[in-house]
């Protein structure tokens, strides 16, 4: 989590003296659509862009993983609730109460 945050405030720091180091106005052309704006604009909007095409291409692995644990949880539930089965018929201890997430 530090490292993270600190990361984050040196990207910050990065882009604030690139805005004070390039103040100027610039032309911005895109198929029939032109306008001014600042050149922070353009390279802030393209790393925001990045970043939003970088997590829709991790969603699939995301639901995937989560579809797995799921799965896997369930199949534990199924295994611990068959061993319990299995020592109350052998006449051994009686089975743990299951603890965690259902």
């Amino acid at each position: 989590m530090k490292a993270t945050l600190l990361v984050l405030v040196i990207l910050l720091a990065l882009v604030a003296a690139f805005a004070v180091q390039n103040p100027g106005i610039i032309v911005v052309r895109f198929l029939t659509v032109s306008g001014y704006t600042s050149l922070l604009v353009v390279v802030v909007a393209a790393f925001a862009a990045g970043v939003v095409s970088a997590g829709l291409a991790g969603l699939p692995g995301f639901f995937r993983r989560r579809s797995e644990a799921g799965a896997a949880a369930r199949r534990i539930r199924e295994l611990e609730a068959e061993i319990g089965d299995l020592k109350a018929k052998s006449g051994g201890p009686p089975p743990p109460v299951p603890r965690g997430n259902p």
